[in-house]
């Protein structure tokens, strides 16, 4: 017989709450211009791998 959940409420059940460090990260033009290029340079050289 399965056990019922008797705490539908609980902590686990929620999600994590990001800190202000992650949401100043997420706001920020600098860090996503910089990630932008550094995304972008990885595919380029997994083209550059796959063309040769």
């Amino acid at each position: 017989m399965a056990v019922k959940n008797k705490e539908p409420y609980q902590q686990a059940y929620y999600p994590p709450v990001p800190t202000g460090f992650t949401r100043y990260m997420r706001r920020s033009l600098i860090w996503q211009f910089l990630r932008f290029w550094i995304i972008n340079f990885k595919i380029l050289k997994l083209l550059l791998k796959s063309h040769n």
